[in-house]
């Protein structure tokens, strides 16, 4: 998140299905706002002890956008 932002304004407003319909389901949308800040708890801790481990800021980008590129669907 940037400067001014706060974890509720980076949260998607609308999580969109395969055809473009967002998930409309309360208790779906409940997890994967859940899951979501768990999420990006995770990530920031990371990505702040790899910064101050001495990683260069870019590459654990890069680092941590190659993991999530490499994820491949429960369904392929």
């Amino acid at each position: 998140m940037g400067r001014g932002e706060s974890e509720d304004d980076a949260i998607p407003a609308i999580w969109p299905q395969p055809d473009g319909q967002p998930v409309s389901c309360r208790e779906k949308l409940v997890v994967l706002r859940e899951n979501y800040v768990e999420l990006h708890d995770v990530m920031r801790d990371a990505f702040e002890d790899a910064i101050l481990m001495g990683v260069d800021e870019a590459q654990m980008r890069r680092i941590l956008t190659e993991l999530v590129n490499r994820m491949r669907s429960p369904h392929a």
